[in-house]
């Protein structure tokens, strides 16, 4: 039975949140707080988070984003998985703000029955219009096939990357300059970089060496496809819960009194893929359990202390009933095939061509894209600088 006593653990730990030694690319300062609780601290002042500093920044915004739709049928565009960020996000959008949002959905095919339903409730509840665009099953199973052989722990890299252009895409096809998507450091936190790198070259290197299906319906975002939307169709994102107040517990009920829906039972897992990458794959073959993000968070915001996060962050992960079964079956795995990847010794970003070199070079001008909101501010942050391969 493991130690549920923070204290008592023989580990390096920061004397704030939960991270410990084992986090990629941590280190302590002289008071014992791990660097990313100070990058933490840094955006709260930079962005006045929850604060009126915050709140008159982004009020200035939803008025820019109101002038930019005027004589359009929609003036900014919403990302929606079914989670509770996003749902409450276009509650707010709507309702809150007064906008006129566009829900946009990314169909990885995985999803669940639970987040499907949750989708439609909220938008049929706010009656905003949804654009989804679905990957043919094939070739989206194929791209996760040829991942996860590959060794490498960014299995859903795929759903993260093609969802980003897929925002940009219907973005530019209905002339929509503002995305807004449901992202809140505080609750979440900023995933450290080490097992969760990709971008479009990583995606292509990895398909062409293992996968089998021609890529046709994957909205592939290439650097030159990046870099067009930043500097010339020039949409901006936005990421509201950065500069207001927000509670994912007070959205939780609000969410389920209003709208009639329900929680999934556990951050990420509204899709099947992404409940078996954190509920199986991350832990059984990286040794990586991603619940200290959230965890670490609300030990920062005061939600959770040290010693309860600890100790939830040292139960036993939730998986789903024959979660294993569905994923060799779809992929067409065999037990052997499946065996094999799970107990090869792990590959990461660094063994297959990326864009990342090439970012770092571009530093200032990807600097420049994030204070303009052009490109999020967490892509510059985690890599647009050097970073060590995870061991």
């Amino acid at each position: 039975m493991q130690n549920t006593d923070i204290n008592q653990v023989d580990l390096q730990k920061c004397s704030r949140c939960i991270y410990d030694e084992r986090v990629p690319s941590i280190y302590f300062d002289y008071e014992g707080v791990c660097n990313y609780c100070r990058q933490v601290e840094s955006l709260s002042e930079q962005y006045g988070t929850g604060q009126p500093k915050g709140e008159a920044l982004f009020s200035v915004m939803v008025e820019d984003i109101k002038l930019s739709g005027r004589g359009k049928p929609y003036d900014c565009i919403v990302g929606v998985s079914g989670g509770t960020d996003s749902s409450y996000l276009v509650y707010l959008a709507k309702v809150k703000w007064g906008l006129r949002p566009l829900a946009v959905h990314y169909d990885n095919t995985w999803n669940s029955a639970i987040a499907t339903m949750n989708i439609h409730k909220v938008l049929n509840g706010l009656d905003v219009d949804l654009y989804t665009h679905v990957v043919m099953n094939k070739e989206a199973d194929d791209i996760f096939r040829a991942f996860f052989l590959s060794g490498v722990a960014e299995i859903e890299a795929s759903t993260d990357l093609g969802y980003a252009y897929l925002l940009r895409k219907v973005a530019a096809k209905y002339s929509i300059k503002y995305i807004l998507e449901g992202h809140s450091f505080l609750e979440e936190g900023i995933t450290p970089l080490g097992r969760n790198y990709f971008d479009g070259k990583y995606i292509q290197s990895i398909h062409r060496q293992f996968g089998r299906v021609k890529i046709n319906s994957y909205p592939l975002m290439t650097f030159s496809r990046f870099l067009n939307s930043a500097l010339f169709h020039r949409v901006k994102f936005i990421r509201p819960l950065w500069y207001i107040a927000y509670s994912k517990e007070n959205a939780k009920s609000f969410l389920s009194k209003h709208f009639d829906w329900r929680y999934y039972g556990g951050h990420h897992l509204e899709n099947r893929m992404t409940a078996f990458y954190h509920s199986i794959y991350l832990p059984q073959k990286f040794g990586s359990d991603m619940r200290n993000n959230t965890l670490a968070a609300r030990v920062r915001n005061g939600t959770l202390s040290r010693n309860e996060a600890w100790a939830e962050y040292n139960t036993q992960l939730m998986i789903e009933d024959e979660l294993v079964a569905y994923f060799k079956k779809r992929l067409g795995l065999t037990d052997v095939q499946y065996q094999q990847v799970m107990e090869t010794t792990p590959k990461n970003w660094t063994n297959y061509p990326t864009y990342k070199k090439r970012f770092e070079r571009l530093r200032p001008l990807f600097f420049l894209l994030a204070k303009a909101n052009l490109v999020p501010m967490s892509f510059y942050i985690k890599y647009c600088f050097p970073a060590k391969a995870p061991k």
